[in-house]
């Protein structure tokens, strides 16, 4: 029998009707000549899609049989077998219950590690963290659970801990109060965990300064970036000329922001910054008493007072 298409420059084609296109039926696998109608190839692989997805589809199937990404944190990289939900009766035994279960097919150490991993993200969703924290966050968090130096403390405690060493790793720090408030933990057992999991680790943070916060607070005061260079300049000279010695670097911040505000039309109230920095209205007033007699020294040269330091607040 003669065959029925020729190879032309690695092209299959009709060999009555080399020029002719080829019509390709999906549903028989053929490859026809439109001419004559001559079937030049059988059995063609389909390479499109085996489904349609459609975007208001609400049925919930996900027809992707490739699997999740896989997980380098867990055991064996994540290469575990889901069991679906039994839909018929050889799926039960004579008690109603279901045959197989997926807590077989997973570890003990690996339930915890994903319930601490959808802690972490939970937490940076609500606190708008980035996912290269997050990320750095699981990597701590499996080590210190690797290494079971933590034992008796909470896996939220831990994650937590974690979370804000990673924030203070990556170079943008958040404070104890900003992630006890997105977490189920206390303040207290947040600080203890932070410290065991830094000697577990043998690693270190480096050490928060004003200008860490400073941008932060004065976006979400909404105060101008003239007030928030002169807020920095403040802070930055009460820290070098050791005005504030034993204060924490965001109540200084807090104090500062106040004082420059103050100055400027774009005043704020103590309660204002303390709701935003975190800190009581008492600890701003301490750390601003210990500023205002050095303040015209504090402030930068080129910084424009609708009100003169004369007629700035006295505690």
């Amino acid at each position: 029998m003669a065959s029925t298409s020729r190879l032309e420059n690695n092209k299959v084609c009709c060999y009555a009707h080399p020029e002719a296109a080829l019509i390709e039926d999906y549903r028989a696998g053929d490859m026809i000549c439109s001419d004559c109608g001559l079937v030049v190839g059988d059995r063609v692989i389909d390479v499109g899609s085996e489904w349609r997805t459609f975007s208001n589809e609400k049925s919930g199937v996900d027809p992707s049989r490739v699997g999740g990404p896989e997980n380098p944190l867990l055991s064996g990289g994540d290469l575990s077998t889901i069991i679906g939900p039994g839909t018929g009766t050889a799926s039960f035994d004579a008690f109603g219950a279901p045959k197989y279960q997926n807590r077989r097919t997973m570890s003990s150490s690996d339930r915890s590690l994903i319930s601490a991993f959808k802690e972490i993200s939970s937490m940076a969703d609500r606190i708008n963290l980035p996912k290269t924290i997050v990320d750095r966050a699981n990597n701590l968090f499996k080590q210190v659970h690797d290494g079971k130096n933590l034992k008796g403390r909470s896996n939220d405690a831990k994650a937590s801990a974690c979370l804000y060493i990673a924030c203070r790793q990556e170079g943008v720090p958040r404070t104890f109060k900003e992630i006890c408030a997105v977490s189920k933990i206390s303040k207290k057992e947040i600080g203890r965990c932070f410290k065991l999991t830094l000697k577990a680790l043998e690693t270190s943070v480096d050490l928060i300064t004003t200008a860490d916060f400073m941008c932060r607070f004065c976006a979400n005061l909404d105060l101008p970036n003239m007030v928030q260079r002169a807020a920095t300049h403040i802070a930055k000279k009460a820290v070098e000329m050791d005005i504030v010695p034993g204060r924490s670097p965001i109540s200084v911040a807090a104090a500062a922001i106040y004082m420059a505000s103050q100055a400027s039309e774009h005043k704020r109230s103590q309660k204002e910054i303390g709701d935003i920095a975190g800190v009581a209205d008492v600890t701003i007033r301490q750390s601003y008493k210990l500023m205002y007699p050095h303040a015209a020294k504090l402030f930068p040269d080129d910084f424009k007072f609708t009100t003169p330091i004369e007629q700035l607040p006295q505690m």
